[in-house]
């Protein structure tokens, strides 16, 4: 268990006893190719040379049940996050709380010692039996003294319960965080089965290919890639592209590129394995800006930029529902982790459709 999840379940622990105690944009490229078949057929899985439109079918489904699984994978991130957040939440809280409770029982410590002195006296305070003496000096020196001691019992009374109030709203809010928590849970654990099951699916059908159809699918790959970079270079884009890293970009790029090599993990951020934006996020971190976690969010919340406006360090957007992203190192090439089977890479900016790009240190 991790000292996160420890610190939060001590946490916990504090607010259920405390709760009992307490209780009264447009693309820049062509759109994504349409949905493939959710279906190869048996037939072209089971034929010793399988004719390229057939494998391009099961490139096609390949391509998709992986794209599907990285929309899963931006899910469950987004949980995790949200699930850290939620957490230190609830240890802030639980810390409230706690200071609550000691202020709680020194208040009712405090009223315990006023009880007990209007017992020993038979009910009527000091100051009252001072004013019933009969000495009028002694009345006049004591009346503030008598009036003094109402106010701070009064003030007593109220501090009371406006602590109470406070340690009763202070567990509410930790026990709406923990309902949180947990149906965050219940959305990471139906992510982790989509991506799993999707992975297990791609991994099932690449492995039923023969090696000889395995390395003409990897080349179809590879030539799908090409030919959507070569169509990006022919648009001229390049030429209007001279943006110079600034020295956090410069930093951010130092970072991806010494990731070079590693695989890909789905939910990873470092340091042995990635996904596409633990890469991106962990690479600005480590240049000193914080960014969100998810592609998808950081497409929602860093600044958006033209590409021709593009510099090395910015991120650069995939598919229509944001569901990929890499960092532009220059030279119209990107650095990104693509997917489970494969390593922290360099490839063309334009081998996959753009949806946008994004600037973390504007």
């Amino acid at each position: 268990m991790s000292k996160r999840s420890t610190t939060t379940m001590a946490a916990l622990a504090l607010v259920c006893a405390v709760t009992v105690l307490a209780a009264p944009g447009a693309a820049y490229a062509a759109p994504p190719p349409a949905p493939s078949p959710t279906t190869t057929p048996a037939a072209a899985l089971k034929s010793k040379d399988l004719k390229t439109k057939d494998l391009e079918a099961v490139r096609a489904r390949i391509d998709k049940l992986y794209h599907d699984a990285a929309v899963a994978t931006d899910e469950y991130n987004a949980a995790e996050e949200k699930a850290d957040k939620q957490s230190d939440a609830i240890v802030e809280l639980a810390q409230k709380i706690a200071a609550g409770q000691r202020r709680l029982d020194h208040l009712k410590s405090s009223a315990g010692a006023v009880a007990r002195e209007q017992y020993r006296t038979g009910g009527i305070p000091r100051e009252t039996q001072f004013l019933l003496s009969g000495n009028p000096q002694q009345f006049l020196d004591n009346a503030g003294r008598m009036y003094q001691g109402q106010q701070a019992t009064k003030n007593l009374m109220s501090q009371l319960a406006d602590a109470q109030d406070e340690l009763a709203r202070y567990a509410d809010d930790a026990s709406a965080k923990w309902k949180e928590l947990d149906e965050g849970a219940k959305d990471k654990a139906a992510a982790k089965k989509r991506i799993e099951k999707q992975i297990q699916e791609a991994q099932t059908l690449e492995s039923r290919l023969e090696k000889k159809e395995r390395e003409r699918l990897r080349k179809l790959e590879e030539q799908a890639e090409q030919q959507a970079q070569t169509a990006w270079l022919s648009s001229g884009v390049l030429k209007e592209i001279d943006g110079r890293a600034t020295p956090a970009g410069k930093k951010a790029v130092q970072f991806a590129t010494a990731q070079l090599g590693k695989p890909y993990v789905w939910g990873a951020e470092g340091p042995k394995s990635y996904d596409c934006s633990g890469l991106t996020s962990q690479a600005w971190a480590a240049a000193g800006h914080g960014i969100p976690r998810t592609s998808q969010e950081q497409w929602k919340q860093l600044e958006r930029v033209d590409i021709k406006d593009m510099r090395p360090g910015d991120l650069i957007i995939y598919h229509g529902d944001a569901s990929h992203v890499g960092m532009y190192i220059g030279d119209g090439a990107i650095i990104h982790a693509p997917r489970p089977g494969r390593t922290v890479t360099v490839a063309g900016a334009g081998s996959m459709a753009i949806l946008g790009v994004v600037r973390p240190d504007a």
